[in-house]
């Protein structure tokens, strides 16, 4: 038996509701609590019916049951009086208070920081660690695309929004139970490559190819579009170029697959320093013809096709989504076609259960005329599709004032926190590798940013705002765990902690010391939550309300200096469960908790 069940063993008993998780989530026991107690004094109602009513309280409140949701005959006091006529304070719940139409619930604060912290710290030293996860998706694989920069263009800032919010659901996903395949579909088809080509005829060199070869490529593109706006003659080149690549003409073709091997492997670079890992990198030069060409025969066969000048157009006007094109009058296809053909592919390949393609509100249009062509393909996964899309980033660019590459925002990100570190001496002394650090402080400031606020809002991207260490901010963030890793270091004569049924958490009365408690057990439904909005800015908020708990608690809750060593102990063991959750929540944002700072 678990430290934690044969803990619960001694404690009133309480029904199983369908669908909860205790194991994983302690607050489900205390939430089956209440409902227990509101419908054994209101019948008809069931304790499951109850359950789903039983809501986070305001400040100061545990959990709130507003009673009119439940459609009860009589008045709202007299069924608020039932239930506390019949209400006896036990060792889950102590206190429950009548406002309005409201009844709050306070859950009883020895079993709360018990179970809390037990739960926690078994989970978070389980193999692998587990706190925060659940097993909802357990069987269903979901493919998520994200990033999908375009070859030879650069890696611009909407990218970098979507590589951010798609990396944060693959570990949400993986969190709760999910097979997840992360898909980088490149941008390396198109007319722009037969520009290109034209173009590094006359500028390329393999040298500056080997060295960074989105760069070259991009400097070249920008050349040949100028040399296009002078000359029409280079765009005509340019499309019999591609056409010849869409016609498989190896000559054509052997160039191309050089630059997209090396261009693949400078974004692996730039991957790896943001934390974030592929599955495969796809691309639109991978889908097959053959799906394609079925495409517009099923749309002819729907009478849906229409001829315009030899191009191939689909009518959606019936679904109010205009008309769009499928394939040019030279016969090459767009990247809508492509788009339809990889995502049929797709399905045959993986079989999944959903995909998701992380794109930006502007392509909204697109997304829908796109998905709506496979539901008139009469394909049933073309159901399970879904497009989670990002408002823009305003204002990006270096401090210089350039449009920028990731790895310049990167290195700016680093050289400001890199100076910032060195102006304290001592601190800086200690840290094994300061460019590591800053770089993922730096990282950190820029992915926290971006994800504060919901993800369809467009944002102001601002340097100072970003790197501060003052207020919400991903350096902040950062520093509340570096805060909470030191207590060890600094008080190794309480290490290592005493098995858990020797520490004392009844010795935690503190009100911050019970508030920490509670929030970091809600991590779950956090989890839980993000999982059905795919909103980042719901865990930021979470991990941003954590470390403001801590911040207020160190005054009180003292660890180094508190002469009885049983309630430092408890204290400790607190201020580590802590750092476990605001860990796993940062990593769950894709971010690198640091030890030192």
């Amino acid at each position: 038996m678990t430290t934690l069940a044969s803990f619960i063993a001694n404690l009133p008993p309480l029904p199983k509701v369908e669908g909860t998780e205790p194991d994983v989530c302690v607050l489900d026991l205390f939430r089956a609590a209440i409902a227990k107690r509101v419908a054994d004094a209101l019948p008809p109602l069931t304790i499951e019916q109850v359950y789903t009513g039983v809501d986070y309280g305001k400040k100061g409140v545990d959990f709130t049951v507003a009673l009119p949701r439940f459609r009860l005959p009589g008045k709202v006091d007299e069924l608020a009086k039932k239930v506390l006529s019949t209400f006896q304070p036990d060792e889950w719940i102590e206190n429950v208070v009548h406002d309005k139409a409201f009844l709050h619930f306070t859950c009883c604060t020895p079993t709360l920081t018990r179970l809390a912290l037990t739960q926690i710290y078994d989970l978070t030293h389980s193999s692998p660690p587990s706190f925060g996860t659940n097993s909802s998706g357990k069987g269903k694989k979901v493919v998520i695309e994200y990033s999908s920069p375009n070859i030879a263009k650069s890696f611009h800032v909407g990218h970098l929004r979507s590589t951010i919010i798609g990396a944060f659901l693959a570990n949400l996903y993986k969190a709760c139970g999910w097979e997840v395949v992360s898909l980088n579909y490149l941008g390396d088809w198109g007319t722009q490559f037969g520009l290109i080509a034209v173009g590094f005829e006359k500028y390329g060199s393999q040298t500056e190819l080997e060295k960074d070869a989105i760069k070259h490529l991009l400097d070249i593109y920008i050349k040949v579009n100028a040399d296009a706006e002078e000359d029409p003659n280079v765009k005509v080149e340019a499309a019999k170029f591609f056409k010849r690549m869409e016609d498989g003409d190896e000559s054509a073709l052997e160039n191309w697959r050089n630059w997209r091997e090396l261009s693949i492997r400078k974004y692996k670079e730039e991957y790896a320093r943001l934390n974030v890992h592929f599955d495969e990198y796809v691309g639109e030069s991978l889908v097959g013809k053959q799906w394609q060409d079925k495409a517009i025969d099923r749309l002819t066969e729907l009478n849906l096709i229409e001829d315009i000048d030899g191009a191939k157009l689909v009518n959606l006007e019936k679904w109010k989504m205009g008309r769009a094109v499928l394939r040019k009058k030279d016969g090459t296809s767009i990247y809508l076609t492509r788009d339809i053909g990889g995502a049929i592919e797709r399905y045959e390949k993986y079989q999944f259960d959903k995909m998701i393609y992380v794109v930006s509100s502007q392509q909204d249009l697109h997304l829908s005329q796109f998905f709506k062509i496979l539901k008139l393909m009469e394909f049933p996964w073309a159901e399970n599709l879904e497009h989670v899309n990002y408002g823009l980033v305003l204002g990006m660019s270096t401090r210089r004032g350039t449009v920028v590459f990731l790895d310049q925002i990167i290195k700016e990100a680093t050289s400001v926190m890199h100076e910032q570190m060195k102006k304290n001496e001592e601190k800086y002394n200690a840290i094994e590798d300061p460019e590591m650090v800053s770089q993922e402080v730096g990282i950190s400031g820029v992915k926290i940013q971006d994800m504060s606020a919901k993800r369809i809002n467009n944002y102001t991207f601002n340097w100072e705002r970003m790197l501060s260490f003052e207020g919400d901010t991903g350096p902040y963030l950062q520093y509340a765990h570096v805060r909470l890793a030191s207590i060890g270091r600094k008080n190794p004569e309480l290490l290592p902690l005493p098995p858990l049924a020797a520490i004392n958490t009844d010795l935690l009365v503190e009100p911050s010391a019970r508030d920490i408690a509670f929030l970091i057990s809600t991590y779950p439904d956090v989890v839980k939550t993000a999982l059905r909005t795919h909103e980042p800015s719901g865990v930021v908020t979470f991990a941003f309300r954590l470390s403001h708990a801590i911040s207020s608690a160190w005054e009180t809750v003292i660890v180094k200096g508190e002469p009885d060593q049983e309630k430092a102990r408890a204290r400790l063991l607190l201020y580590q469960c802590a750092q476990e959750v605001l860990g796993a929540a940062m990593r769950l944002l894709s971010l690198q908790p640091l030890e030192r700072m």
